[in-house]
């Protein structure tokens, strides 16, 4: 059984008021709620084992460190990585994204090199490749969608060519929800010699992933999109790439040796780990995705899923509702304008009523291009939402839109 009630239970912030109304939490796209338990982990390692890890013969420092390896292990079985030498902890997407198209460019790719990504991908994965090719030269080409969101995997096929170096996708788009055939993506790509990331911000909180049966090169995804603390974030990679690409940073924690002649590196994943990391963000990434796993990956997916087709049901009940990405496979983020009514001003006054909505173009204006738009109102779903909480958007809107007549 879902037990609805006690995982809002598990979520103070969710019993608050707003302007007098109670909470209706719909930003979940851009963060998630925290349960008591990531909280509290917080709060204990701060209080009782706070000393910084890998560095100390002492007993505080041991223990943090075996806390902090302790949660690079439950990364590894939530995604089910071969190995913790696969598991590398960043501040978040971006910065996993950055990190291998930095090192990626640097060690495989020559001016005149190309590399895929698609139409719908948030700007931290079209700016980091940019960078690249203005630093190198590389060349960006671009998978077309269709009206309903959908990636056109027979144009897919078509933009590989001999200087295609790498792939670059979303799993779930943050804007459509559209949850791509990262599967297919992924097999056609290594029909072609070509390794391929796969950007899991949106799809980690909401779909089980098993990178091993995906054969995914590279998936990334942020801690506090899945009820994590912020500023914590994981890369896998697959050890034969991760062994190819030189470190990111330099610093402490990613040498074996240094001296002013020469440096060597240490083995992975502390390769790719310069400096202190964030091993107390470590443990509480590790308690939210024990959080999660208890509930059950299936099970989450299929309660968002019939959040998600009701949501799109009673918002269609509304006159003027555009709806932005239905496609056949879609998570729980729907995107929407209503009429005329500019979405800043509906997402503000939707705010009055203690509803969360993100307004914009979500760091995604290339698809706001496609789509001929200048941005939208997303509502986004999570473990913790409710129906009743979607017929309170409903009624907002309305009462919003009547404003405008």
């Amino acid at each position: 059984m879902y037990n609805i009630s006690k995982i809002r239970g598990d979520f103070p912030i969710l019993s608050r008021t707003v302007y007098g109304k109670p909470l209706v939490y719909l930003d979940n796209g851009a963060t998630t709620q925290k349960p008591r338990c990531v909280v509290e982990s917080i709060t204990d390692e701060y209080y009782s084992v706070n000393a910084n890890v890998h560095r100390g013969v002492h007993f505080l420092s041991q223990q943090a460190t075996n806390l902090h390896e302790a949660s690079r292990e439950t990364v590894r079985k939530f995604i089910n990585a071969r190995s913790t030498s696969e598991i590398v902890f960043t501040r978040g997407t971006t910065e996993s994204i950055n990190l291998v198209a930095s090192t990626f460019a640097d060690s495989q790719m020559q001016a005149g090199d190309e590399v895929i990504v698609s139409v719908m991908e948030h700007h931290s994965n079209i700016v980091s490749w940019q960078l690249q090719a203005a630093r190198k030269g590389i060349v960006l080409k671009v998978i077309p969608m269709n009206d309903r969101g959908e990636l056109l995997l027979d144009e897919y096929e078509k933009l590989f060519s001999p200087r295609t170096r790498i792939v670059s996708v979303t799993h779930v788009s943050n804007v459509l929800g559209t949850i791509n055939p990262v599967d297919r993506l992924i097999e056609i790509a290594h029909a072609h010699g070509v390794p391929i990331l796969i950007d899991g911000a949106q799809s980690i909180p909401h779909l089980p992933v098993d990178v091993q049966a995906l054969d995914a090169d590279f998936y990334v995804f942020s801690g506090h999109k899945v009820y994590g603390p912020t500023g914590i974030g994981v890369l896998y990679g697959k050890e034969s790439w991760l062994e190819k690409l030189p470190p990111y940073q330099g610093g402490g924690e990613m040498i074996k040796n240094v001296s002013f002649e020469k440096t060597t590196f240490n083995e992975l994943p502390f390769k790719f780990e310069a400096g202190t990391p964030d091993y107390i963000g470590s443990t509480a990434l590790a308690k939210a995705l024990d959080y999660v796993s208890a509930i059950g990956m299936k099970n989450i997916e299929a309660y968002e899923h019939e959040l998600t087709v009701y949501a799109m049901q009673r918002l269609k009940e509304i006159p003027g509702m555009r709806i932005f990405g239905e496609a056949e496979q879609k998570s729980s983020v729907i995107s929407f304008l209503v009429g005329d009514i500019h979405h800043f001003d509906m997402g503000t006054l939707l705010d009055r009523l203690g509803i969360a909505v993100r307004t914009g173009h979500h760091c995604a204006e290339p698809l706001m291009h496609r789509l001929g738009i200048e941005g939208t109102v997303r509502a986004s779903f999570a473990l913790y939402n409710t129906k009743e909480e979607i017929d309170q958007l409903v009624a907002g809107i309305g009462r919003v839109a009547k404003m405008f007549l």
